[in-house]
Protein backbone atom coordinates (compact mmCIF):
# COMPACT_ATOMS: atom_id res chain seq x y z
CA UNK A 1 0.00 0.00 0.00
CA UNK A 2 1.58 3.19 -1.10
CA UNK A 3 1.36 6.33 0.96
CA UNK A 4 2.09 8.59 -2.00
CA UNK A 5 0.04 11.45 -3.29
CA UNK A 6 -2.26 11.08 -6.26
CA UNK A 7 -1.71 14.71 -7.18
CA UNK A 8 1.79 14.02 -8.51
CA UNK A 9 0.34 12.25 -11.54
CA UNK A 10 2.94 9.45 -11.39
CA UNK A 11 0.60 6.87 -9.75
CA UNK A 12 -2.09 7.63 -12.35
CA UNK A 13 0.35 7.16 -15.23
CA UNK A 14 1.54 3.89 -13.67
CA UNK A 15 -2.06 2.74 -13.27
CA UNK A 16 -2.74 3.57 -16.91
CA UNK A 17 0.36 1.63 -18.04
CA UNK A 18 -0.75 -1.39 -15.98
CA UNK A 19 -4.32 -1.28 -17.36
CA UNK A 20 -5.81 -0.51 -13.97
CA UNK A 21 -9.25 1.00 -13.62
CA UNK A 22 -8.82 4.20 -11.65
CA UNK A 23 -11.55 4.63 -9.07
CA UNK A 24 -11.88 7.54 -6.68
CA UNK A 25 -13.72 6.58 -3.49
CA UNK A 26 -15.29 8.81 -0.87
CA UNK A 27 -17.92 8.69 1.86
CA UNK A 28 -20.70 11.02 2.88
CA UNK A 29 -23.50 10.98 5.39
CA UNK A 30 -27.10 12.07 5.57
CA UNK A 31 -29.76 12.05 8.23
CA UNK A 32 -33.50 12.50 8.43
CA UNK A 33 -32.95 16.22 8.86
CA UNK A 34 -33.34 17.80 5.42
CA UNK A 35 -30.58 19.31 3.36
CA UNK A 36 -32.26 22.71 3.03
CA UNK A 37 -31.97 24.62 -0.20
CA UNK A 38 -33.84 27.60 -1.59
CA UNK A 39 -37.17 26.73 -3.11
CA UNK A 40 -40.24 28.46 -4.44
CA UNK A 41 -43.66 29.00 -2.91
CA UNK A 42 -46.69 31.10 -3.77
CA UNK A 43 -46.18 34.75 -2.95
CA UNK A 44 -46.73 35.41 0.74
CA UNK A 45 -46.57 31.73 1.74
CA UNK A 46 -43.39 30.70 3.52
CA UNK A 47 -42.34 27.10 2.70
CA UNK A 48 -42.28 24.91 5.81
CA UNK A 49 -40.20 21.74 6.18
CA UNK A 50 -41.29 19.35 8.90
CA UNK A 51 -38.31 17.25 9.79
CA UNK A 52 -37.57 14.51 12.29
CA UNK A 53 -34.96 15.28 14.91
CA UNK A 54 -33.76 11.70 14.91
CA UNK A 55 -30.00 11.34 15.38
CA UNK A 56 -29.66 8.27 13.13
CA UNK A 57 -27.35 8.71 10.16
CA UNK A 58 -26.99 6.88 6.90
CA UNK A 59 -23.54 6.70 5.38
CA UNK A 60 -22.95 6.40 1.67
CA UNK A 61 -19.77 5.29 -0.01
CA UNK A 62 -19.24 5.76 -3.73
CA UNK A 63 -16.56 5.03 -6.27
CA UNK A 64 -16.28 7.03 -9.48
CA UNK A 65 -14.48 5.72 -12.55
CA UNK A 66 -14.17 7.56 -15.86
CA UNK A 67 -17.42 6.02 -17.12
CA UNK A 68 -19.55 5.03 -14.13
CA UNK A 69 -20.07 5.19 -10.40
CA UNK A 70 -20.85 2.56 -7.81
CA UNK A 71 -22.31 3.02 -4.36
CA UNK A 72 -23.34 1.35 -1.10
CA UNK A 73 -25.38 2.63 1.81
CA UNK A 74 -24.65 1.76 5.45
CA UNK A 75 -26.46 2.67 8.65
CA UNK A 76 -24.15 4.59 10.97
CA UNK A 77 -20.58 5.71 10.34
CA UNK A 78 -18.02 4.17 7.96
CA UNK A 79 -15.47 2.06 9.77
CA UNK A 80 -12.68 -0.31 8.71
CA UNK A 81 -15.02 -3.23 7.77
CA UNK A 82 -16.81 -0.98 5.25
CA UNK A 83 -13.36 0.13 4.05
CA UNK A 84 -12.89 -3.50 2.97
CA UNK A 85 -16.47 -4.26 1.93
CA UNK A 86 -16.75 -1.58 -0.75
CA UNK A 87 -13.48 -2.33 -2.64
CA UNK A 88 -14.36 -6.02 -2.40
CA UNK A 89 -17.70 -5.33 -4.09
CA UNK A 90 -15.91 -3.23 -6.73
CA UNK A 91 -13.62 -6.18 -7.52
CA UNK A 92 -16.71 -8.20 -8.44
CA UNK A 93 -18.18 -5.44 -10.63
CA UNK A 94 -15.12 -4.02 -12.40
CA UNK A 95 -12.89 -6.37 -14.36
CA UNK A 96 -9.15 -6.16 -14.07
CA UNK A 97 -6.90 -4.54 -11.51
CA UNK A 98 -8.04 -1.44 -9.61
CA UNK A 99 -6.22 1.74 -8.63
CA UNK A 100 -8.14 3.05 -5.61
CA UNK A 101 -7.65 6.69 -4.70
CA UNK A 102 -9.18 7.93 -1.49
CA UNK A 103 -8.69 10.35 1.37
CA UNK A 104 -6.89 9.69 4.62
CA UNK A 105 -9.92 8.64 6.64
CA UNK A 106 -8.69 6.46 9.56
CA UNK A 107 -10.82 3.56 8.24
CA UNK A 108 -8.85 3.67 4.97
CA UNK A 109 -5.52 3.49 6.78
CA UNK A 110 -6.55 0.74 9.21
CA UNK A 111 -4.65 -2.52 9.64
CA UNK A 112 -7.71 -4.42 8.38
CA UNK A 113 -7.73 -2.50 5.09
CA UNK A 114 -3.96 -2.79 4.73
CA UNK A 115 -4.13 -6.59 5.16
CA UNK A 116 -7.01 -6.77 2.66
CA UNK A 117 -5.07 -4.82 0.02
CA UNK A 118 -1.95 -6.93 0.57
CA UNK A 119 -4.04 -10.13 0.26
CA UNK A 120 -5.51 -8.93 -3.06
CA UNK A 121 -2.37 -10.12 -4.83
CA UNK A 122 -1.90 -6.82 -6.65
CA UNK A 123 -5.49 -6.66 -7.87
CA UNK A 124 -5.97 -3.51 -5.77
CA UNK A 125 -3.46 -0.74 -5.30
CA UNK A 126 -4.16 2.26 -3.11
CA UNK A 127 -3.04 5.87 -3.27
CA UNK A 128 -4.05 8.57 -0.84
CA UNK A 129 -5.04 12.09 -1.77
CA UNK A 130 -2.98 14.82 -0.15
CA UNK A 131 -4.33 15.98 3.20
CA UNK A 132 -6.96 18.73 2.90
CA UNK A 133 -7.32 18.23 -0.86
CA UNK A 134 -10.84 16.89 -1.12
CA UNK A 135 -11.42 19.14 -4.14
CA UNK A 136 -9.26 16.70 -6.15
CA UNK A 137 -11.79 13.91 -5.61
CA UNK A 138 -14.63 13.88 -8.19
CA UNK A 139 -16.82 11.99 -5.71
CA UNK A 140 -17.04 15.17 -3.61
CA UNK A 141 -18.90 16.81 -6.50
CA UNK A 142 -21.15 13.78 -6.86
CA UNK A 143 -22.11 14.21 -3.17
CA UNK A 144 -22.74 17.92 -3.70
CA UNK A 145 -25.05 17.24 -6.63
CA UNK A 146 -26.81 14.44 -4.72
CA UNK A 147 -27.57 16.66 -1.74
CA UNK A 148 -28.26 19.93 -3.57
CA UNK A 149 -30.41 18.51 -6.37
CA UNK A 150 -31.63 15.00 -5.61
CA UNK A 151 -32.16 15.19 -1.84
CA UNK A 152 -32.94 18.89 -1.52
CA UNK A 153 -35.58 19.56 1.16
CA UNK A 154 -36.41 15.84 1.50
CA UNK A 155 -37.97 15.15 4.93
CA UNK A 156 -38.43 11.39 5.47
CA UNK A 157 -40.34 10.54 8.65
CA UNK A 158 -38.84 7.05 9.07
CA UNK A 159 -35.22 5.95 8.85
CA UNK A 160 -36.03 3.26 6.27
CA UNK A 161 -37.59 5.98 4.09
CA UNK A 162 -34.30 7.89 4.18
CA UNK A 163 -32.50 4.82 2.83
CA UNK A 164 -35.11 4.26 0.13
CA UNK A 165 -35.03 7.90 -1.04
CA UNK A 166 -31.21 8.03 -0.96
CA UNK A 167 -30.87 4.78 -2.96
CA UNK A 168 -33.49 5.88 -5.50
CA UNK A 169 -31.72 9.24 -5.95
CA UNK A 170 -28.33 7.58 -6.53
CA UNK A 171 -29.84 5.12 -9.02
CA UNK A 172 -31.46 8.04 -10.84
CA UNK A 173 -28.08 9.79 -11.00
CA UNK A 174 -26.52 6.68 -12.56
CA UNK A 175 -28.96 7.09 -15.46
CA UNK A 176 -28.02 10.74 -16.01
CA UNK A 177 -26.11 11.67 -19.16
CA UNK A 178 -22.39 11.07 -19.17
CA UNK A 179 -21.85 14.84 -19.20
CA UNK A 180 -22.76 14.78 -15.50
CA UNK A 181 -19.76 12.52 -14.81
CA UNK A 182 -17.64 14.78 -17.00
CA UNK A 183 -18.70 17.73 -14.87
CA UNK A 184 -17.53 15.94 -11.71
CA UNK A 185 -14.12 15.28 -13.29
CA UNK A 186 -13.93 18.81 -14.65
CA UNK A 187 -14.76 20.34 -11.27
CA UNK A 188 -12.00 18.24 -9.72
CA UNK A 189 -9.73 19.61 -12.49
CA UNK A 190 -8.84 16.10 -13.62
CA UNK A 191 -8.45 15.32 -17.28
CA UNK A 192 -10.54 12.62 -18.94
CA UNK A 193 -7.71 11.94 -21.43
Amino acid sequence: MSHGSASAGLPLKKASREGRTIVFIDESGISQRPHRVRTWAPRGVTPVLQDCFNGKTLSAVAGVTFWNFYFQLHPGPIRAPQGVEFPDALKRQVRGPLQVIWDRLPAHRSALVRRYVEASGGRIEVEFLPAYAQELNPVEYLWGYWKQHELANVCPQKFWQLGAVARMALKKMKRKPKRLFGAFWQQAELSLN
